[in-house]
């Protein structure tokens, strides 16, 4: 069932506002993919406040022309079974969801994805992306480096009073 011009319209305006409110927008190709497989990717996406949509693509060319920022961005790689992944408030989780997805399931193929401020990353980019470190994983590393001198001084410090202790308890037991 074809879509009449007021849907259209509709369509593409709703994708308008999630590529000005998305961080990130991931491209991805998933031809072969069964509709079950992306259903499981949708459900595990939400946990991350991404949202996964299939839409034409010439209704997304005609939101990117809609919108100053990605005007500019080169379409010719629009082609093709694509999905969109949008996410407004991590630039990193649409693509780790999206890689982790395509892990077990490779049908999905990244095509690149689209800033906020309307730039295209290439394909390559978006994988490097979905291999860096989750915000709680940054978190605990720069804990763990801020924590690491104070730690270090700690132990030294006891490591003397350990030292006499040692010693006291061992001439205790000769006693």
């Amino acid at each position: 069932m074809s879509l009449t011009r007021i849907q259209k319209e509709d369509i593409v305006k709703q994708v308008s506002d999630l590529l000005a409110n998305s961080k990130m927008t991931v491209l991805a190709e998933y031809s072969g993919t069964s509709v079950k497989s992306l259903q499981e990717l949708r459900s595990i996406a939400i946990e991350n406040e991404t949202e996964i949509h299939v839409i034409k693509n010439r209704l997304i060319i005609k939101a990117l022309s809609n919108n100053e920022k990605t005007r500019k961005i080169d379409t010719d790689q629009i082609k093709g079974q694509l999905l969109y992944a949008f996410n407004p408030s991590d630039e990193v989780a649409p693509a780790k969801d999206m890689a982790n997805f395509a892990k077990l399931n490779p049908t999905l193929n990244f095509v690149g994805a689209i800033t906020q401020d309307g730039t295209f990353m290439s394909a390559e980019d978006v994988v490097s992306l979905s291999q860096l470190p989750t915000k709680d994983q940054l978190r605990a590393q720069l804990v763990g480096t801020i924590s690491a001198p104070i730690n270090g001084f700690v132990n030294v410090v006891a490591g003397n009073i350990r030292g006499v202790l040692n010693v006291l308890n061992a001439r205790a037991e000769t006693l």
